[in-house]
């Protein structure tokens, strides 16, 4: 009528909502950052919150449960911060005041080990390293300055590591709840659709939080006693900004081994190639081994679309959305899979049923014809005179 046309105007309302939303959680993307990392947060207590549930006295309220697990959680990153913290600290502060000096020095340069094949260009190899050096000295005031508003900026938010465990509580105390009444506002066939696409997403992200601990545990103990063994300098430090990247997929492991090496060879570490050789070996046993087996069922996602979704996070999100693009995307695949297996099922059954309903008219017109009683032609009058 007029020229309208509803069907077209529902996509475009669609479209609209979509759009809304996305501005929306653009625009509070510190909050949705903060609900995010609690959500993380709460994948990795809820395996005890449900060992918790199980010994748990019927009378006591499960929040009590909850409590005490974050309490033990946090008492534990306490305990692993005051044991490993005070000497990452004393290595870090060490590190900064021997920067400045170890990239102006020569020598420092001239120690690197460099391949048998590579000695004859040692020259041009170490000219080149030091013009790059003093372009990255002039930028190293900047760089600091920038530092350091990061880190100022860092401690102004120390809020969010308060709202970050308590979100967390509230989130497993509530999201039972919270699931049953989203679905509770959908019809029969999108609430079971829904129902697996969360249950898929539950699996996925518990696998997905719980490796990348384990994962960062695993280098953290690796590495440090690696290059503890090794002499390393900095091992410790190393160590740390190692486990801590290995949170990061793809670009927070190389850039883990690029500073390792980096500051190895800088602090004048003789056995450079043989650092290299375990980091190599612990990336291929971490990549092709430990990596698959605690993600298995979990993130399976193909590495060119890894690649592309770091670089999108990366400019869409900074290191957050490095962070996040890998599960995103995962999500997203879990999504769309149970959509069109929805969307088949949906086609087969209303195949199955036009199928079911042309056998039915077939039989139907079957039992009317058999039914049917033969009718014979009506007899004439006989048509004889009588004399």
């Amino acid at each position: 009528m007029l020229g309208f046309d509803f069907r077209v105007a529902r996509i475009v309302w669609t479209v609209f909502l979509v759009a809304l939303l996305l501005y929306v959680t653009y625009t509070i993307s510190a909050t949705v950052l903060v609900l995010v990392f609690a959500v993380f947060f709460s994948y990795l207590v809820y395996p005890l919150v449900e060992q918790v549930e199980r010994v748990r006295p019927a009378k006591v309220p499960r929040a009590v449960s909850i409590a005490v697990v974050f309490v033990l959680a946090i008492g534990i990153v306490a305990a692993v911060a005051t044991i490993f913290g005070a000497r990452i600290q004393e290595e870090a502060l060490r590190l900064s005041e021997q920067l400045p000096a170890l990239l102006r020095s020569n020598d420092a340069v001239s120690k690197i080990p460099l391949p048998g094949f590579a000695e004859p260009l040692r020259a041009r190899i170490l000219g080149f390293i030091r013009d790059q050096l003093a372009n990255g000295t002039d930028q190293a005031m900047p760089l600091a300055k920038q530092f350091g508003m990061g880190v100022m900026h860092a401690a102004s938010n120390l809020i969010y590591l308060v709202l970050v465990p308590v979100i967390s509580f509230l989130l497993i105390k509530e999201a039972p709840a919270m699931r049953d009444e989203i679905l509770s506002w959908m019809n029969r066939s999108n609430r079971k659709l829904w129902e697996g696409i969360i249950k898929d997403l539950d699996v996925l992200l518990s696998r997905y939080v719980r490796a990348l601990l384990f994962l960062s545990i695993a280098t953290l103990v690796a590495y440090s006693i690696a290059f503890s063994l090794m002499g390393v300098p900095y091992a410790m430090l190393l160590a740390g900004l190692a486990a801590v990247l290995e949170f990061i997929p793809f670009a927070g492991p190389l850039a883990a081994s690029a500073a390792a090496l980096v500051v190895a060879g800088f602090s004048g570490y003789d056995h450079l190639l043989w650092l290299v050789g375990f980091i190599v070996a612990y990336r291929v046993f971490q990549d092709y081994v430990l990596n698959p087996y605690l993600m298995s069922e979990g993130v399976e996602v193909s590495p060119l679309m890894v690649i592309l979704g770091l670089l999108a996070g990366d400019q869409l999100g900074g290191v957050a959305g490095i962070f996040l693009s890998v599960p995103v995307m995962a999500a997203l695949k879990i999504i769309f899979t149970r959509a069109s297996a929805a969307q088949k099922a949906r086609r087969a059954a209303e195949a199955r049923e036009a199928e079911l309903a042309a056998q039915a008219a077939q039989e139907a017109l079957r039992s009317a014809e058999v039914a049917e009683p033969a009718t014979a032609p009506p007899a004439l009058p006989p048509t004889g005179r009588t004399s």
